[in-house]
């Protein structure tokens, strides 16, 4: 599958940026969550299930994907969702509407019981809730995702020094880890707050080549100000490239940032990895038109 690979200019600066727009691979299950599903939906066929169950919260891309995939390939799909106060407002909330429209069946739980996704004794109760189901776990990391991340690269993308990515449960910068060069500097920008990545990184990278850097969450996971704002729509402005808030947009924000302070050796050629994700900014144009802040646009 040939995605496509688009320069960027840096204003002076040396070094030379490309991105590759895993963003463009389908439609609907765009970036990281084409390929961390591929291989789960191979092996839910070959275990003869017909129904797929997983976790996330209210504008989750992992849902949004996870939904439209299992239409798209037979599958009842049901979505465990982190709060029970979303049960009366999936009309207003373009992700959950968008899965329902495919077909989800949605479990609206409390945030406590959410907490509890991963216990044996969770996972029991859901199977007498919905019978059988293969499982993909929250944000669809798991050892057949990294299979699928592990094809983001191609024997094309030997001719870069740096590879990077937005970090959120871990597994696509551990696939991406793992079918880089040992010579190529893998770098990962987290969303999140807190230093438990590393560890849930290394349990499925079999390389050590990778380095997180934490100074671009802007607050956290979900957490967005007028200044990433500001640069999302400036960059589709200039490149006509659509960022998101959540996890793209903060990652390219930090590499250009670090360009600015010659964190890169001249002439190094860099490759930014397009997550996806496009489908949540609908969603976070609806918190910041409610807070009467400026909002995302991509409008030519």
């Amino acid at each position: 599958m040939k995605v496509p690979t688009q320069e960027i200019k840096i204003l002076n600066s040396t070094v030379k940026v490309f991105f590759r727009r895993e963003d463009l691979i389908h439609p609907f299950v765009t970036g990281n969550k084409f390929r961390k599903l591929k291989y789960n939906l191979l092996q839910a066929t070959k275990e003869k299930q017909h129904t797929i169950l997983t976790f996330g919260g209210a504008f989750s891309n992992h849902i949004a994907a996870t939904a439209y995939a299992g239409k798209e390939n037979g599958f009842q799909t049901i979505g465990i969702i982190r709060g029970d106060e979303l049960a009366f407002k999936i009309e207003e909330n373009p992700t959950l509407k968008f899965a329902q429209d495919c077909g989800m069946k949605f479990d609206f739980v409390s945030r406590e019981d959410y907490r509890m996704k991963d216990s044996l004794d969770f996972i029991s109760k859901l199977n007498k809730k919905f019978g059988s189901f293969y499982l993909v776990p929250e944000g669809g990391t798991n050892s057949y995702a990294i299979l699928g991340c592990e094809e983001t690269l191609t024997n094309e993308d030997t001719i870069y020094d740096y590879i990077c990515c937005s970090v959120g449960t871990g597994g696509t910068i551990a696939g991406i880890c793992n079918s880089a060069l040992p010579s190529q500097k893998v770098l990962g920008f987290p969303s999140l707050k807190g230093d438990f990545l590393q560890k849930d990184i290394c349990n499925f990278a079999k390389q050590d080549n990778f380095s997180l850097i934490s100074d671009y969450h802007f607050g956290g996971y979900g957490k967005v100000n007028e200044e990433l704002i500001d640069f999302i729509n400036s960059f589709y402005k200039e490149n006509k490239i659509p960022l998101d808030p959540i996890y793209t947009g903060k990652m390219v924000f930090g590499v250009i940032d670090l360009i600015k302070k010659n964190y890169f050796p001249e002439n190094s050629k860099i490759l930014l990895i397009h997550t996806g994700g496009i489908q949540g900014v609908a969603g976070m144009n609806l918190k910041l038109k409610n807070k009467n802040l400026q909002t995302i646009q991509f409008d030519d």
